[in-house]
């Protein structure tokens, strides 16, 4: 992505963005790389925005809007302010929170909220007013043509579960942040998507596992449902390896790989 800086912005630009913050004194960096054209902190008299978007005629100029308006319905997700559109680029101005990235290693206090924050994404549901392509939809290629009925839900998903995109917060709350690939799916989807990041964490399977039944949507899951996600999920991962590959995709796609190995030992015990 070709970063801009916030001062190499058009004048229009910070000047609309001004119209809702005050005069920025200064403008930063977020610590880790977030895939936006433009990316930063904005520090003010009131104090502190986290601001993101790109140029309208970006062909992904879509994605942002899509993230603010399902910002504004996502449970634990910083609040959207503002958004401002001048000098051929549009902005959106998010609620900075404090906090830090959450350890999802095993032992880690960070797991109960986390627990608490999926279960709480769960009982979310997709606004109707927001089209988008559901998490089917997206696996179409790892999936069947006939989409069992129990991959086809109508949750408010964030569907990327890196902690990367996890704060924990002062307080004790686990937020989420990026809301760019969230869509419908099943109300379990969020907490499947977060097992193998803890078995990329350290965790076995089975005590990955083990957490995520805390979360009374997942444990309430089909299991046969839930293998059948579980061998997607990697299919689907493994390709984006071979086609997209990424330094970190090789761990969570060996991580995939275990979750799915694991489910289907545990189907053929019961069988």
């Amino acid at each position: 992505m070709n970063r801009i800086e916030w001062h190499d912005l058009p004048s229009a630009t910070r000047a609309a963005v001004e119209q809702h913050t005050g005069p920025v004194k200064t403008a930063e960096n977020p610590p880790h790389g977030v895939m936006s054209r433009l990316a930063c902190i904005v520090w003010t008299s009131t104090g502190r925005a986290f601001v993101k978007g790109t140029r309208q005629d970006d062909p992904q100029a879509w994605v942002y809007r899509h993230e603010a308006d399902v910002t504004r319905f996502a449970p634990r997700a910083p609040k959207v302010l503002w958004e401002a559109e001048a000098g051929g680029w549009q902005l959106y101005g998010y609620e900075y929170v404090v906090g830090r990235h959450p350890d999802l290693n095993p032992g880690s206090t960070d797991l109960g909220p986390l627990v608490r924050t999926l279960a709480v994404l769960s009982e979310s549901t997709w606004p109707e007013t927001l089209r988008k392509r559901p998490l089917h939809s997206r696996w179409s290629e790892s999936l069947p043509a006939d989409v069992p009925s129990f991959l086809q839900g109508g949750g408010l998903a964030h569907t990327d579960m890196s902690p990367h995109n996890m704060l924990m917060t002062p307080a004790g709350d686990l937020l989420l942040l990026d809301w760019a690939l969230a869509c419908p799916a099943p109300v379990w989807a969020d907490t499947a998507l977060t097992i193998p990041r803890l078995i990329s964490a350290g965790h076995a399977p089975k005590q990955a596992e083990t957490i995520a039944q805390q979360v009374p949507a997942y444990r309430a899951a089909a299991p046969a449902a839930v293998d059948v996600f579980a061998r997607t999920v990697y299919t689907a991962w493994a390709d984006w390896e071979r086609t997209r590959p990424m330094p970190h995709r090789a761990a969570l796609t060996a991580a995939a790989r275990d979750w799915a190995a694991y489910r289907d030992s545990v189907a053929h015990v019961g069988a």
